[in-house]
């Protein structure tokens, strides 16, 4: 019913230590996915780093960039049941990545179904 896209970006571009190139990369990625931005927050990290989140119309999607790795993480949390195919090579344009590894978790957000959640306790 919900998915969690979990993008690990290495080998990237300057770009990550780039608070607008960071946001027009993400309104790309957004718009991609079939988004809307609803609200929006990117915080520049001294000496370097960048942190972008955006609440967008299917959940959010945020950007941790660690310029000193070459490494960004990438979340899209949508609830929709789909994640859009070619995600994982229009990060890897958008952010200059040698290389993008992606895992999608697969959210149960159903009511009263906790058995279903192996390896999670209800608290």
């Amino acid at each position: 019913m919900a998915k969690q896209l979990v993008a690990d970006l290495y080998g990237c571009g300057e770009i990550i230590d780039d608070p607008e190139g960071i946001k027009e990369a993400a309104h790309s990625a957004i718009k991609y996915v079939g988004a809307d931005i609803v609200e929006e927050c990117i915080h520049e990290f001294e000496p370097i780093g960048v942190t972008y989140f955006a609440v967008i119309t299917t959940s959010h999607f945020s950007v941790h960039t660690w310029p000193e790795y070459g490494y960004a993480a990438i979340d899209i949390f949508s609830c929709t049941d789909t994640v859009v195919d070619g995600i994982a090579e229009k990060l890897r344009e958008l952010f200059q990545a040698k290389e993008v590894k992606i895992k999608v978790i697969e959210r149960d957000i159903s009511t009263g179904n906790q058995e279903s959640l192996s390896g999670f306790k209800s608290m």
